[in-house]
């Protein structure tokens, strides 16, 4: 879970797009960026580095880069190593700024591909997740996020509820949804309301996402109240992370 930038400081697709000049873009992607609060735009996306949580920790760094876009695919990495705290540091993520503000109910699908691989030292604990937020109104305050976690590392989401041994209860298990089996966790970050789809099976990963992503919006509003009228605000797709060192490489298609 993480606070979008206008509430902490505050996945991925586009409609059409003009690249800008090949000179600026080869610089700009050449171009790696270590800020608390870092962007960087490439057609319709913008990478983030929203280190959000980095005053818990004792030391630490996040960089990132995007190293190539190619139609409404775009490639990026993240570096980071995070020592102390037990809260998350940081959210390197792409964000899709380009057909959003739409309401549920006008959007029939979100087909996206995600492609990644992480290298670690030692034992992180970290996410990788599709990070989604709605709201009441179009551009609005974030009334609802919905996670999508494609690697869970010695972390775990948000829940109203926990078992004797301290592990979230699920509120659904073994969901299908876009070919692959989920169980859905429930709570609030204190701002808004959180629904967190994970991999059914402990320990599984999903380094190659193929998927239409209003899948999990139909069945959010089918299952669990989650109205149509709503609009999507906030689109993005990468890593948290809590401590440890950790290399993500990525590429990401997203398209409403």
């Amino acid at each position: 879970m993480h606070f979008p930038l206008k509430l902490s400081m505050s996945l991925l697709t586009l409609l059409p797009f003009i690249l800008a000049a090949p000179a600026p873009e080869v610089e700009k992607r050449a171009t790696t960026f270590c800020g608390q609060w870092d962007t960087s735009s490439d057609g319709n996306y913008e990478l983030f580095l929203d280190q959000w949580g980095l005053s818990d920790a004792t030391s630490g760094s996040d960089c990132a880069s995007i190293t190539s876009l190619s139609g409404n695919t775009i490639a990026w990495t993240t570096t980071y190593t995070w020592v102390g705290g037990t809260g998350i540091k940081s959210f390197t993520n792409m964000q899709l700024n380009a057909g959003i503000n739409q309401q549920l109910s006008a959007i029939s699908s979100i087909p996206s591909v995600w492609d990644w691989t992480i290298s670690t030292s030692g034992t992180i604990v970290a996410d990788v997740a599709y990070d989604i937020f709605t709201s009441a109104t179009s551009g609005g305050s974030a009334a609802n996020e919905i996670m999508i976690w494609l690697a869970n590392y010695n972390a775990g989401p948000i829940s109203s509820s926990y078992n004797a041994d301290g592990q979230p209860n699920p509120i659904a298990s073994d969901i299908s949804i876009a070919g692959y089996s989920w169980n859905l966790y429930s709570g609030s970050n204190g701002a808004n309301a959180v629904w967190s789809f994970l991999p059914s099976t402990s320990g599984t990963t999903i380094t190659s996402f193929s998927g239409d992503i209003n899948l999990f919006f139909n069945y959010l509003t089918a299952n669990e109240g989650l109205s149509t009228s709503q609009y999507l605000t906030t689109f993005q797709a990468g890593t948290e992370a809590t401590s440890g060192s950790a290399t993500l490489t990525t590429f990401v298609f997203l398209s409403l």
